[in-house]
């Protein structure tokens, strides 16, 4: 049960960043990337991380691994980053290395946990990896789409990658029974229409 709350909490960040977000995009009539989504989206992150390795789920270890650094690039572009106090950003940027050295040095162990095909089907596993990296691969569009115009912005593309990767994850999490995958992805939908609503709407006006 305790996995679960951190898991629950992890999506409450997540959901959160969705809010605000959608929110601030209301008000300004326009799509806008503030500093608090990337703040959330590093702490739901953060604890989401902490999920999958409890839950022993390579997919959603994946997923965080590859957006991680991105969420903290973008707080370096609108200057928060350094707003953060040394000893937490030094813990927040080394977590996921120790995670992953650990993880090369004990590579038997951690396959063994992680790819247990009695547990879970390797085709689940390779079908949730890809909906993670789906999902995932938005913030690296969205991280190439604001460094070329050195500013944090997110573009319509990243509502479209959005979209598809949930609904990749909620079938992944349909399967494996996840009720926390199940809630944090079903808000976010919403959201990530409007968005696109929001985005078609501007251009248009």
């Amino acid at each position: 049960m305790g996995i679960y709350i951190i898991g629950f909490l992890a999506h409450l960040f997540f959901s959160a960043r969705v809010l605000f977000q959608w929110i601030l995009s209301e008000r300004h009539k326009k799509v806008v990337s503030p500093s608090i989504y990337w703040i959330l989206s590093l702490a739901g992150s953060y604890l989401l991380f902490l999920y999958g390795w409890l839950r022993e789920d390579f997919a959603i270890l994946l997923g965080q691994l590859i957006a991680y650094y991105i969420y903290i690039w973008n707080l370096n572009q609108k200057s928060d980053w350094e707003k953060v106090p040394f000893p937490v950003r030094c813990i927040l940027l080394l977590t996921p290395v120790v995670v992953v050295l650990y993880s090369i040095s004990e590579a038997v162990v951690f396959a063994a946990r992680f790819f247990n095909t009695d547990v879970v089907p390797l085709w689940l596993i390779l079908f949730g990896s890809l909906g993670q990296v789906l999902f995932t691969m938005r913030f690296v569009y969205q991280w190439h789409y604001s460094r070329k115009r050195h500013e944090s912005v997110l573009p319509l593309g990243f509502w479209l990658i959005s979209l598809l990767g949930s609904g990749t994850i909620v079938a992944y999490a349909l399967y494996r029974r996840d009720p926390v995958l199940i809630v944090g992805q079903s808000f976010g939908i919403a959201a990530y229409c409007r968005n696109l609503y929001i985005l078609c709407r501007s251009r248009h006006s």
